[in-house]
């Protein structure tokens, strides 16, 4: 699931660098505190250690290089599991114990090796604090990594909007819309998704846990709410009436059925739970159902339900389907397989998108009343709370990917998650 700021086959290939390491916790909802040696100092990470080994609520990560250990190799992350203040020592956690165990080395040793610089970037290593956020960064959409179009994405998005904006006479909300949307690339599929609520099939798979309701609730939540924003209907009568008469716009319709979606995410979802998340291209998906399960008495919850083939070996995996109530009929009321469901790439997330771009995105639009009508469109004060938090994190995430996508912005991204 870490597939932010670096996609994972590139990490397994060439390891990841110190600043996408903070982005990537950062993008996947910790607290970041990431901190140089050339701007930090020895006194202030053993503060930094005695206050993160004395807690459950924070975890301090080392980025140092080996050789000051008289070990092979050359940078490595470990977490600190504990601080000896007798003798000013911690403990290295993680340390590839088929050729060392975790250990203990004198605390200015380790700040030693960490004060070195990689050859990578060019920036000093360090440490990172990271914590639990008080609440979930987002609930229903993320910004993914895994395809190597997000750099040409987010490129597209922060840099290629704002010009065409700037360089084209638009009018109205419509031509925005067919203006961005044209040159949107096709990627866009892969780089905005829902964050799926799938779990193994069990011998009484029929009831869903408390949690499990809440957080589909949740969910819920957030999609009603975004398909109640003004922009969602400009967006929703745009496509419409685009996919009838331009082929170029049919990627971008909302008409998919629920079983294909749930195929691919119930196989992401098998791979996630086995632990084989780099080969989801060997898990198969067969004998879809979709039915209705009831949480504690309540409304019937959608569900698709099928069976992910391995090899010789199969799990059930059931998918948990959120739905807007501004749908007029229920999956559950009629034929559940003809159910279309609004999925990443479609209406909502496309909307989503919109308005996670920054503010300044917009501000090319010469017509000054259309530039005050899309401002009221995508103003984040305008939004309900909970799709407020839910856009303002997309809008991070975006910031951090765009820093991200070169190398020589390193510096920059840990220089952010220090304010």
């Amino acid at each position: 699931m870490l597939d932010c700021c670096e996609p994972l086959d590139k990490v397994k290939a060439e390891g990841i660098t110190f600043g996408k390491v903070a982005c990537l916790a950062h993008c996947a909802g910790a607290k970041v505190e990431a901190y140089r040696t050339s701007h930090s100092s020895v006194d202030d990470f053993r503060n930094h250690v005695i206050k993160c080994t004395s807690s459950e609520d924070c975890h301090l990560i080392a980025s140092y290089h080996r050789k000051p250990f008289k070990q092979t190799g050359s940078g490595h992350f470990s977490p600190i599991g504990g601080y000896h203040a007798e003798s000013d020592m911690v403990l290295i956690l993680d340390v590839a114990r088929f050729k060392y165990p975790p250990h203990w080395v004198p605390l200015e040793l380790l700040w030693k090796a960490m004060d070195t610089i990689d050859e990578a970037t060019g920036h000093h290593r360090g440490f990172m604090l990271l914590s639990r956020l008080q609440k979930a960064p987002s609930l229903l959409y993320t910004l993914s990594c895994c395809h190597e179009s997000w750099v040409s994405m987010a490129r597209y998005l922060i840099d290629d909007v704002p010009i065409l904006l700037k360089s084209e006479g638009v009018s109205s909300v419509p031509e925005v819309l067919f203006l961005l949307f044209k040159s949107l690339p096709a990627s866009v599929g892969d780089f905005i998704k829902w964050v799926a609520e799938v779990r193994r099939q069990e011998e009484d798979g029929s009831i869903l846990s408390k949690e499990e309701e809440e957080r589909l609730a949740a969910k819920e939540e957030v999609l009603q709410q975004v398909c109640e924003t003004e922009l969602y209907k400009f967006v929703t009568d745009f496509l419409s009436c685009a996919s009838s008469y331009c082929t170029s716009f049919l990627s971008l319709s909302n008409e998919v059925s629920l079983s294909e979606i749930a195929a691919s995410v119930c196989c992401q979802g098998a791979a996630i739970l086995t632990g084989g998340l780099g080969f989801i291209q060997q898990f198969g998906f067969r004998t879809t159902c979709v039915k209705c399960l009831r949480a504690n008495g309540d409304a019937p919850i959608t569900v698709v339900s099928g069976m992910v083939v391995s090899g010789n070996n199969e799990q059930g995996v059931d998918m948990l389907v959120p739905e807007s109530t501004a749908k007029s009929k229920s999956c559950c009321s009629y034929n559940p397989s003809d159910c279309v469901l609004k999925h990443p790439s479609s209406n909502d997330a496309l909307t989503v998108l919109l308005l996670a771009l920054p503010p300044s995105t917009w501000q090319g639009i010469k017509d000054e009343k259309l530039l005050a009508e899309i401002h009221d469109l995508v103003s984040t004060e305008n939004l309900p709370d909970v799709l407020q938090q839910e856009v303002l994190h997309l809008r991070s995430q975006l910031h951090f990917l765009e820093k991200a996508k070169d190398k020589e912005v390193e510096g920059e991204i840990v220089s952010l998650l220090q304010l």
